[in-house]
């Protein structure tokens, strides 16, 4: 195959993006989470639960909420349809840690979804841990060298 060809055929098969498209999805998708999000949290409010237990029981509502549906294989489409607007909330996070453990789960509980659960949400944790941990020995050294903030 010549370059000129090859050229042809990977401006043939190379998906294209809309991304004004994909940007205005991402916002509806995302919006309407977080519009769910906040109308759990006014109702927890009203019925008289303080702001972190509202908030609480809230994250619970949406985590569980995204495992069931990744469970019934509902999940994925909004994720196609709304992209990083599904993912980017603790809905994406829930999927990234739901989806593999149905998917091994055929190979059984210590070496399908016991090895594989946290593929996905497993450098998500390492990583967030360690930021934290830099971000802790910062602050210790700044401390040391007098620097405050509140």
């Amino acid at each position: 195959m010549q370059p000129k060809e090859y050229e042809q055929y990977v401006k043939k098969v190379t998906p294209t993006h809309n991304t004004p498209l994909n940007m205005c999805k991402a916002f509806l998708t995302g919006g309407i989470i977080c519009t769910i999000g906040q109308w759990f949290t006014n109702i927890f409010l009203n019925n008289g639960l303080e702001k972190d237990a509202a908030g609480a029981w809230t994250l619970l509502i949406l985590i569980g909420s995204a495992i069931i549906l990744t469970g019934l294989n509902i999940f994925p489409k909004i994720v196609t349809f709304g992209g990083a607007g599904a993912l980017v909330p603790i809905t994406g996070f829930a999927n990234s840690v739901v989806a593999p453990a149905i998917e091994y789960k055929k190979e059984g509980h210590i070496f399908g979804i016991g090895c594989k659960i946290f593929t996905i949400a497993g450098p998500v944790i390492l990583y967030g841990i360690f930021a934290s941990w830099i971000a802790g020995i910062l602050y210790w050294i700044l401390n040391l060298a007098g620097v405050y903030w509140a």
